[in-house]
């Protein structure tokens, strides 16, 4: 039902939850509309009755049809409903509370997603597992919960991918209330994208996560003050074992239904310079266009001070742009001559005052401070010299145990292949059918799944890199040699991913902030030679070999020549490509010859290349 000043004055109207409203008329141009609540007579545009939720009979038809299929519905049932039952479906819905997560990456957003709704979602970051929003449900004290975990994301500025998805979330879905989860090891980091969400005036409920750490840390940190400064609950939790997450739901039904005593909105204070200039461009947005009661006129005007970019195409969709641009313009320089400084880096470092400020009387730190066993491995794992033959040993074990364990697996599913072949092949009679099943379906799935194994280790290397936190060390300790390439050192990650499949890879890279290092990372990807393109690589040169030893000229077969440059060919194959070299050769020079038997232009006698 909106939010602000609007929420609170079409609440005292008497538009609260069950109560009936009826529309008397619309204006002759269709706006505004005659409604009457409670006896009380009142009229609303468009644009404001929209943010108000209600449900109608066509609402209740749709009920009925979901729960009840149309065969065995009573005669009832398809009349007009009465006011109780729209009551009693107004109620239901009000029980409904829609919550986003938000959070920043690796704080431990995803765990409490998991642990609130019972979904598995994979816990990680660099393969990009929130790539995007997952939702899950879940019931607590009667309500209903739809949750939805959100990409994590360090501000929300129009930079990443992430973050223009998160901040379209909350400005065109409006959830009911935000759960912003913040990591209690490292507060002021987190807190800034909770500065953020304060300028965007969303019902916020804060989670300290993962506050086992900062109580083992021996830190001490007053949550309860820092939550009636900032006007947000703060609740303590661990994801891990769930603790804290009954209250965290708790407090958010408490913020739903208006009865929190912390909860209020509050305005972060900028400095007399950026103030000055918040207020003016609020009054030309606020004078020059209509814009929606659901957008926040401050934090439109914070925005195109700091030059968003997707904050100025907004505008200039609007009508008087021009004069928002001129006066955001005059007070961008005002601003910028004063600070000597530009006004994205003025705003940035007046929240992380804010947030110093509001941590100094609330947070007091350790001053002894124990190496913790993630610092020990790091001295080793990042080390200057230890770190390079630490990364290149990992990454002979994992190819060397992809391939070498992997061959057994492949012997066996090859063998199960041939099993399945040779029977069909010796219990089908001659004809296209058979040759369809055992050169095409068996033979095809055989020559792909062949390759499973090697795809299975590989990716599990990769799983164990990623939660051991070690993905992110050798992205730290390649990122020199990368960039000698052009490349950001994220672009390692999704290199080695390569070596699995190129798909997940790809997806993997938009997790790099640069769109240049980003496409140049996806265009490199399918030089790596993952098994399908060992596959298709290993076809062309057998294709070569074979077209080799063809005479085109006098269409026919030098069967013995041929015969000497395969074995060539496949002791080349041997040293190349090792333990499933002379597997691959086969299997490729078999799909050679059906090819080539396959075609009349070339009509070579099947026998005169079963030489394998």
């Amino acid at each position: 039902m909106g939010r602000g000043a609007f929420r609170k004055r079409i609440i005292e109207m008497g538009f609260i939850r069950g109560k009936e409203v009826i529309v008397i008329q619309n204006a002759p141009l269709k706006d505004p509309i005659h409604y009457r609540v409670m006896g009380y007579d009142v009229s609303l545009r468009r644009s404001d009755a929209a943010l108000i939720e209600v449900v109608s009979a066509a609402d209740f038809e749709k009920e009925q049809a979901t729960s009840v299929q149309d065969t065995n519905r009573s005669a009832d049932s398809f009349i007009l409903p009465s006011g109780n039952e729209l009551q009693a479906i107004a109620l239901h819905k009000g029980k409904t509370i829609n919550v986003a997560l938000v959070g920043n990456p690796n704080c431990g957003k995803t765990s409490l997603f998991n642990f609130a709704s019972g979904a598995h979602e994979h816990v990680g970051n660099y393969s990009g597992v929130t790539v995007d929003a997952k939702e899950g449900t879940f019931q607590q004290n009667g309500y209903t919960f739809r949750i939805v975990d959100l990409p994590g994301t360090y501000s929300l500025s129009a930079y990443t991918p992430e973050e223009l998805y998160v901040r379209k979330h909350l400005n065109e879905e409006q959830p009911d209330v935000v759960i912003n989860v913040i990591d209690a090891s490292n507060l002021e980091r987190n807190l800034y994208l909770t500065a953020q969400l304060i300028d965007m005036d969303v019902r916020m409920v804060i989670a300290l996560n993962m506050y086992d750490e900062l109580e083992r840390h021996g830190n001490k940190f007053d949550h309860e003050s820092l939550a009636k400064m900032i006007g947000a609950p703060i609740i303590p939790t661990v994801s891990k074992t769930g603790f804290g997450i009954e209250d965290l739901f708790n407090r958010v039904i408490k913020v739903y239904e208006e009865e929190d005593p912390v909860i209020r909105h509050i305005h972060i204070n900028y400095g007399e310079s950026l103030e000055k200039g918040i207020s003016n461009v609020r009054k030309t947005l606020k004078n020059s266009v209509d814009i929606p009661k659901s957008l926040s006129k401050r934090y439109l005007s914070i925005k195109l001070l700091e030059g968003d970019r997707e904050i100025e195409t907004f505008i200039k969709t609007l009508p008087g742009a021009e004069t928002i641009f001129q006066e955001r313009d005059r007070n961008t320089a005002l601003i910028e001559k004063l600070l000597q400084e530009d006004c994205e880096t003025a705003f940035t470092n007046a929240r992380y005052g804010f947030i110093s400020g509001a941590l100094r009387e609330t947070y007091e730190q350790n001053m002894i401070k124990e190496a913790t066993s993630t610092q020990i491995i790091d001295l080793f794992v990042t080390h200057k010299v230890l770190g390079f033959p630490i990364f290149i040993l990992f990454m002979w074990i994992m190819f060397e145990a992809t391939f070498r364990l992997g061959g057994y697996p492949m012997e066996w599913i090859e063998a199960l292949v041939e099993v399945i072949g040779n029977f069909v092949r010796n219990h089908m009679s001659e004809g296209p059918l058979k040759d369809l099943l055992v050169d095409g379906i068996i033979g095809g799935v055989g020559g792909v799944i062949v390759f499973l194994p090697n795809i299975l280790i590989l990716y599990m290397f990769i799983s164990f890199m990623e939660d051991s936190g070690y993905m992110a060390r050798a992205a730290f300790i390649m990122d020199k040699i990368m960039h000698k390439m052009g490349l950001h050192g994220k672009s390692f990650i999704p290199l080695v991913m390569g070596f699995g499949c190129n798909v997940p890879a790809i997806m993997a890279s938009r997790t790099i902030e640069s769109r240049n290092s980003r496409m140049i990372t996806m265009l490199v990807n399918p030089l790596m030679s993952c098994s399908a393109l060992n596959l298709v690589d290993a076809l062309k040169i057998c294709l070569d070999r074979i077209f080799n030893c063809y005479n085109i000229d006098s269409f026919f077969i030098q069967s013995a020549e041929c015969r000497i440059q395969c074995r060539r060919f496949t002791t080349s194959c041997r040293t190349g490509y090792k333990h499933d070299s002379i597997r691959l050769c086969k299997h490729m020079l078999q799909s050679c010859h059906l090819f080539l038997i396959q075609t009349e232009f070339f009509n070579i006698p099947g026998q005169q290349l079963r030489f394998l």
